[in-house]
């Protein structure tokens, strides 16, 4: 007997699926165990295997198309098996599920991706009055110059303001016009616009953000750190070791020992309790072509930087490369964004949920610091923390982020002979 092959959930928060690639066709024998296709989920693009023997009859989704989790992706039978009762009985499934006829709501498909461009061309570059009155009178009011200037270049001149006497087109405005226009008529700029497709990772993200946004009463507390000493240590460090060190390391580690000393910060709210967690696991914000994910540390307080810088290294690799699998990203209790590296000094992060807070990190940069009431050049770098106010207050925040001043300006603080 035939059986159906249905769009696997791949994470707690996929609601639809992409196949990016089918490894098999129609009428290709099947074994248990071998690769169907490779499914964009919200996170990663992951492997699907067959659980069935036979012959793949039917191909519910196609490539680079989206269906709904448990929607029809394929049906494996014997060969020549008549699947037509099959297809019609998913067919009125979808159907009572589907709005009414009348009803508002819409079922709207992804399209794809095209350039629809606009015939309508913006010939005024520059705008004034003049202009106006030059359209609506039909007396264009230019110097002989101009209107040969025009003529040869085939410009429209009434639509050219004039900066002469009494709204007069002149020379330079020919000139004007003829440099912002990028030199001829055929340059003039035309209106566009390309639909793309929302992913299943973006479409996650926007659900997600929008509700810890929404849901969260946020309120930040920014401070400024003297890193001097970190930027020397580093150096130091990474002259001897065979692991690069990157600042963010550094981080990971000094906030893995700050929440240790700051429990409440390493929290959840859980609606009816507030879960305070023992262990820290902190996730890290990667940047990838389609939007954000954020891999975890586990037990990043215990774990030496050599480690960390290990770790954060292979899932930036596996991110990029989409093969991240669900226990890479499960489980954080904090969470640290770094733009420090693209020149940013300073920004707020939204909440991951479900953890209590994320921590915003700028760049560092060199500049005039006040010490001992002298003026000498410093090196700095801001942090913000934005907190859930169900759970953090401010004096509660304001303390951990003292607590992690403390260690970023004197490393060896949480740099004990096995850390590195």
């Amino acid at each position: 007997m035939a059986e159906i092959v249905r769009m696997p959930k791949l994470s707690d928060t996929m609601t639809d699926g992409t196949v990016s690639k089918w490894l098999k066709k129609v009428g290709d024998k099947v074994k248990s165990g071998d690769i169907l296709a490779e499914i964009d989920s919200d996170k990663a693009t992951m492997e699907f295997e067959s659980f069935y023997d036979g012959i793949l009859l039917y191909i519910g989704t196609p490539d680079k198309k989206s269906a709904p989790v448990d929607s029809v992706l394929a049906i494996i039978g014997k060969q020549g098996e008549d699947i037509s009762k099959i297809l019609e009985e998913e067919k009125k499934k979808v159907s009572s599920t589907q709005p009414a006829v009348g009803k508002k709501e819409e079922v709207k498909k992804s399209e794809p991706k095209k350039e629809v461009p606009v015939e309508r061309k913006v010939e005024t570059v520059v705008s004034s009055p003049s202009a106006i009155s030059h359209q609506s009178s039909g007396f264009i009011k230019a110097s002989p110059l101009a209107k040969k200037l025009a003529k040869d270049r085939n410009l429209k001149i009434s639509l050219i303001g004039g900066s002469g006497e009494g709204g007069r087109i002149v020379k330079k405005d020919i000139e004007n016009y003829l440099h912002f226009s990028t030199g001829n008529s055929s340059s003039l700029m035309k209106e566009s616009f390309t639909d793309e497709p929302v992913s299943q990772m973006r479409k996650t993200l926007a659900k997600r953000l929008s509700e810890s946004k929404s849901a969260s009463p946020h309120f930040y507390l920014t401070m400024e750190i003297n890193v001097e000493e970190l930027v020397k240590m580093r150096t130091i460090i990474n002259e001897v070791s065979s692991t690069k060190l990157s600042y963010n390391d550094f981080i990971i580690k000094a906030t893995g020992a700050a929440l240790r000393e700051h429990p409440q910060v390493n929290s959840s709210w859980m609606g009816d309790v507030i879960r305070h967690n023992n262990h820290i696991h902190i996730g890290v914000a990667v940047a990838v072509e389609e939007g954000l994910l954020v891999p975890v540390i586990k037990f990043a307080d215990a774990k030496t930087l050599s480690q960390i810088a290990g770790e954060v290294k292979e899932f930036s690799k596996k991110a990029k490369e989409k093969k991240l699998q669900p226990k890479d990203w499960e489980g954080n209790t904090f969470t640290i964004s770094n733009l420090g590296m693209y020149g940013i000094e300073e920004f707020t992060a939204i909440i991951n949920p479900p953890d209590a807070c994320i921590l915003a990190v700028g760049g560092i940069k060199e500049t005039p610091v006040v010490k001992d009431g002298q003026i000498v050049p410093g090196v700095v770098m801001k942090i913000t923390l934005s907190c859930d106010h169900r759970v953090v207050d401010g004096a509660t925040g304001a303390d951990f982020l003292q607590t992690l001043k403390t260690l970023l300006e004197n490393p060896v603080l949480f740099l004990g002979a096995n850390s590195i």
